[in-house]
């Protein structure tokens, strides 16, 4: 694509797109990868990046979008743009190779353009932001218990507990509500409508001692598109499975002991999430679309009695679900001893002081299996601490330069990818406790759940000459000290900078000065203000490392 429409003007699309993506999401709360995290804290430096790059696009709105444009070829897919209009002009350098950085003679004035990168000259001579080079904080965030509950030392929940019914029929007759029957397989968020991640499929089997199936090793097959499939047989439950790694369509076989005469066979199947883009994405059959199949064995030949067609009927949602286990107002049928924990189908409640101050609240689910969580009645959302990413494929460093994949600068193999589920504070009450009730779906222990709030530990940063710094803690914070802070040619990165072979030695003083007692500062990266580093490089660094504390 880049070569079809010019190095630059690719690149400059790639800005208006990080452009865009930060309007978008200046108020969004999603994971990691967004501007905001998932706890509302700011995701530093992504935003501050991002931040910048806003506001020197629209201070050039004008001439962007009305202006005429015209470019200039270096070669080996170096690019310059010029954008005219009303007598103004805004420049863009693009150096779209992977790997190799560029240096080039644009009007009289040499400018280097790191690879895979964009350089914005906003009067065409001054560079004022280049999208390799960060120069916002970055935030490192650490936990911090929940005080309420250390101030009487009563940081050890009280668990009640509940199950949930998976027996779905009794002699012939299915239990509860049934939302529709028809002899074929449906589509899950059809018959669902987007109220429920789950949807029952009941059937029953009559089983003579003369039929071909009938024998002691027999499987239930089932085919399906479907997240995650639970399977029940009389009443018994067979045995589980989910999707590993996005391949959502999987077959699942388990042994099954059925009986003469009447069997009842329940799957469940659960959704984690559904494509909300791409071309039909509306048409992706999702759930159990079959075939589902009993397969025997006699002979050494496989015997199959094909299901797929038998009457099904449909149940949404779970018991607890209508019942509303979730409520505040449902305090009936819970009980308190012999919490049951590694099992399937179990409901869980506990009760928990509100956390003192104002910072991002968060519970802790490790050691939970998979199923969803409420707090005073507000559900918080799913949670799957038990699925963890592929051990392989994470590096130490991350090179951003080229075409994006998903194995690019993976992080955190081996561990799940989420632990911490953000409790908004205004789900909390004010004085009182607070009601925590989670499904549990997988199996799982409720012990290990602890609540924590979200604070800024310490903040740091490699920031390049030329341009402005601001160190910010949260509001009830200061900038306690100064522990590292070098400006020249300083090595590492954020948590392990060193000295390099020159440096100013006034920077950690006159950085001191700006900022220890504050809860932000600003100041110009430049040797005017930092002193002069003696380097000769052809831009100076400024290395620092910033410890935040709460007031």
């Amino acid at each position: 694509m880049i070569e079809a429409m010019g190095t630059t003007r690719a690149l400059i699309l790639l800005c208006v797109a990080l452009f865009s993506l930060l309007a978008i999401n200046a108020v969004d709360v999603s994971y990691d990868g967004r501007a905001i995290k998932i706890d509302g804290n700011l995701n530093q430096p992504k935003w501050g990046h991002l931040k910048r790059l806003h506001e020197i696009l629209k201070s050039m709105e004008d001439v962007l979008t009305q202006g005429s444009s015209n470019n200039i070829e270096y070669g080996n897919m170096v690019t310059a743009t010029v954008y005219s209009y009303a007598g103004k002009s805004v420049c863009f350098l693009g150096n779209a190779d992977s790997s190799m950085d560029a240096t080039i003679n644009f009007q009289n004035t040499q400018y280097k353009v790191p690879a895979w990168s964009v350089s914005i000259l906003p009067d065409c001579y001054t560079e004022t932001y280049n999208t390799a080079k960060v120069n916002a904080q970055t935030s490192i965030m650490v936990m911090k218990d929940n005080e309420a509950d250390v101030e009487d030392d009563s940081n050890t929940l009280n668990w009640q507990w509940m199950h949930e019914p998976f027996v779905q029929m009794k002699n012939g007759q299915v239990l509860g509500s049934v939302s529709l029957s028809v002899p074929q397989l449906l589509d899950q968020k059809v018959v669902t409508n987007d109220t429920s991640d789950y949807l029952w499929y009941i059937t029953s089997v009559d089983i003579k001692e003369d039929d071909p199936i009938w024998s002691k090793d027999l499987k239930l097959r089932v085919n399906t598109n479907g997240h995650v499939l639970h399977v029940f047989v009389n009443g018994g439950h067979a045995g589980s499975h989910y999707a590993l790694d996005g391949e959502y369509q999987f077959v699942y076989e388990t042994k099954v002991k059925l009986k003469l005469g009447q069997n009842e066979i329940t799957l469940l199947s659960s959704t984690v999430d559904l494509p909300n883009y791409g071309a039909y994405f509306d048409n992706v059959h999702v759930g159990i679309d079959g075939p589902v199949q009993l397969v025997g064995r006699k002979d050494n030949t496989e015997i199959i009695k094909d299901i797929t067609n038998n009457v099904w009927n449909y149940k949404v949602g779970l018991h607890g679900e209508h019942v509303k286990h979730f409520s505040e107002d449902n305090t009936n049928g819970w009980f308190t001893n012999g919490l049951p924990t590694d099992r399937v189908f179990v409901w869980y409640k506990t009760t928990f002081k509100s956390p003192i101050g104002n910072d991002p609240v968060v519970a802790d689910l490790r050691g939970l299996g998979k199923g969803q969580a409420w707090v005073n009645g507000n559900n918080i959302g799913r949670y799957w601490p038990s699925y963890l990413a592929d051990e392989n494929g994470c590096s130490s460093t991350c090179d951003y330069r080229g075409a994006y994949t998903s194995n690019k600068c993976v992080t955190k193999c081996g561990r799940p990818s989420q632990r911490w589920y953000h409790i908004p504070i205004s789900f909390l009450r004010d004085d009182g406790l607070n009601t925590l009730v989670l499904f549990e779906e997988l199996g799982g222990q409720p012990y290990g759940v602890r609540f924590s709030t979200v604070t800024i530990g310490k903040v740091c940063a490699n920031a390049y000459e030329g341009h402005v710094l601001e160190l910010a803690c949260h509001d009830n914070q200061v900038i306690s000290e100064i522990k590292f802070a070098s400006f020249g040619v300083p090595k590492g990165e954020c948590g392990s900078f060193q000295k390099g072979d020159c440096e100013s030695p006034d920077a950690l003083s006159v950085i001191t000065k700006k900022c220890v007692g504050k809860q932000s500062c600003s100041f110009h990266v430049t040797e005017k203000v930092l002193g002069p580093t003696g380097c000769k490089v052809s831009q100076n660094r400024l290395a620092i490392d910033a410890v935040c504390e709460t007031q």
